[in-house]
């Protein structure tokens, strides 16, 4: 199998900078040996002017039995000849993959020790490759390369040139030309000719995902068929392919808000999640037993206090149902405590939980017993059709999906109701507005529950150190007032009317632990001070509040 890279260049940019880029002497002739064969480095022509590198790889036959699959081309059981007579040694494929890998690994990496700024120039490349392997034909090969800033010429081979009627056969003539880095080329390829040829020559181990990840980065995070390639680049291996697509989108994301994936995927924490649940003191500084509210039991009946956490889901479940919400999002759902709760109870039809975090998103399907998905059944664990982000179902009233919350997202448009519990605190004070502009203005439900820390209450915790937030993630506490005023200007700017409520103990001082704002759709009456809740607490209207 053959691939020849060539560039041109000039007096001052010589075309053979190319030698000093791969890493191969022009005046040389070099072989190297490989696990399946010998793989040859030659220069048919170096001048100042033009400039062509050629790698040759001659494939044994015997070797790739032994060292292979052993079950023939792709895998497959063939018989005993097919696993001698087959295209490996003509065709580019995986093998020459492994060649590139090995044989211009410095080239790959970008680095140049003698001509350290070489690497980071653009140069005109033109690369010919003269039987390539297309299952998917020329039209996948356009797909899969022009994204990349290729200008694509893939030219189908005839089975048979003296018999036209037999039509073309599945490889393609390939040349590729354009002005790109050397290292960004030879990852395209080193990536895309397995995923056309869709027939791996080794077994595709879970290390495979960090190979993948590692050439791809850069641009398979946004290429349009990310899906396509992951999948086949994988050998179809579906918890593999589960993973990259996940690090895939975590990486969109994180470029995205220019921070590292690390940063933003930090939503879980099962010790503090489960110590807040649970009521149990920890270091974020809920307290270890709440102080005893009304209907909490009488003193030395032996009751365990009822957990902020709790209190918090029952009284987002209590606004949710005095707005009549069948369908609901919760955004920033983490591990799914609240989506546990919204299953309950049928009145909700249709449930999505959306998070940054795939390992919340993870824990969260884990923790709710969702139905695996696979890959080939449609609907399930594909990514969205407007923003890429990878989606699991399990029935047809719960679905997570993957997504960050300051950014538009068509797919959440509609709903009517969405809750945001204990997620603005977590949120980068400049960026609230894009997150009030994705919901408020962009999905716009009929209705929003937003629980946040009422960080006047921190003093009665003894366990919490002066000054300290409850959590190490968040960007600000608000007091009560303060979450009034950013409440009351939302929901003005929005068209929304709405109340606040208490969650937990009220302290007459402090206040209570949590504070929660229901907005309304105004047309919807939300904002006439009408009460819908049970219980005895009182809401405050926008209007009570500017009174």
């Amino acid at each position: 199998m053959f691939l020849t890279i060539t560039t041109t260049g000039t007096a001052e940019r010589p075309a053979t900078d190319l030698g000093f880029l791969l890493h191969k002497h022009p005046d040389k002739a070099q072989r190297f040996s490989t696990s399946y064969g010998t793989a040859h480095v030659l220069y048919p022509e170096a001048t100042a002017e033009r400039c062509t590198a050629a790698l040759l790889l001659e494939v044994d036959p015997v070797a790739l039995v032994r060292r292979g699959r052993g079950k023939g081309r792709g895998g497959a059981p063939d018989s005993a000849r097919a696993q001698y007579v087959n295209d490996r040694p003509y065709a580019a494929s995986s093998l020459l993959a492994v060649a590139l890998s090995a044989v211009f690994s410095s080239a790959l990496r970008g680095q140049c020790k003698a001509r350290p700024e070489l690497p980071e120039r653009a140069l005109p490349l033109r690369i010919e490759v003269p039987a390539l392997p297309a299952r998917g034909g020329a039209a996948l090969v356009e797909r899969l390369f022009a994204p990349l800033g290729w200008a694509v010429t893939a030219e189908p081979v005839a089975l048979d040139e003296e018999f036209p009627r037999w039509g073309d056969s599945r490889y393609v003539r390939l040349v590729l030309e354009g002005e790109l880095r050397l290292a960004d080329a030879l990852r395209h390829l080193y990536v895309l000719l397995p995923v056309l040829d869709d027939a791996k020559h080794y077994w595709v181990a879970p290390d495979e995902v960090d190979k993948l990840l590692r050439s791809g980065e850069g641009w398979l995070e946004r290429h349009p068929e990310q899906r396509l390639i992951t999948n086949r680049y994988l050998a179809r291996r579906w918890s593999l392919t589960r993973s990259a697509l996940e690090r895939l989108e975590l990486a969109r994301l994180a470029e995205a808000d220019d921070t590292e994936a690390e940063e933003i995927d930090n939503a879980v924490d099962n010790a503090v999640d489960n110590a807040i649940d649970n009521g149990v003191g920890n270091a974020i500084g809920e307290p270890a037993a709440e102080p005893l509210g009304e209907d909490d039991g009488e003193e030395g009946s032996g009751q365990r206090p009822v957990p902020l956490a709790a209190r918090r889901r029952e009284a987002i479940l209590d606004a949710l149902r005095g707005t009549g919400a069948a369908r609901v999002l919760d955004l920033g759902c983490g591990q799914g405590q609240l989506l546990g709760a919204l299953l309950k109870e049928a009145r909700f039809t249709e449930i999505v939980g959306v998070d940054v975090s795939m390992r919340a998103l993870n824990e969260a399907a884990r923790r709710l017993r969702l139905d695996r998905p696979g890959l080939d059944r449609p609907g399930l664990d594909r990514p969205g059709s407007d923003t890429g982000t990878v989606e699991r179902q399990s029935s047809a009233r719960l679905k997570l999906t993957q997504g960050a919350l300051t950014y538009t997202d068509s797919r959440l448009a509609g709903y009517d109701a969405a809750v945001l519990s204990e997620v603005i605190e977590h949120v980068d004070p400049p960026r609230l507005p894009a997150l009030e502009h994705a919901v408020f203005s962009a999905a716009r439900p009929k209705a929003v529950v937003v629980t946040t820390p009422n960080v006047e209450y921190n003093v009665r915790w003894e366990t919490l150190p002066a000054g300290r937030m409850r959590h190490g993630d968040h960007r600000f506490e608000w007091t009560r007032e303060e979450f009034r005023a950013w409440a009351e200007q939302v929901a003005q700017r929005h068209g929304y009317a709405v109340e606040f409520r208490p969650v937990g103990p009220e302290d007459p001082e402090v206040g209570p632990p949590t504070q929660l704002a229901l907005f309304r759709m105004a047309a919807e009456g939300g904002g006439d001070g009408t009460d819908s809740r049970s219980g005895d607490s009182t809401a405050i209207t926008t209007k009570e509040a500017a009174a």
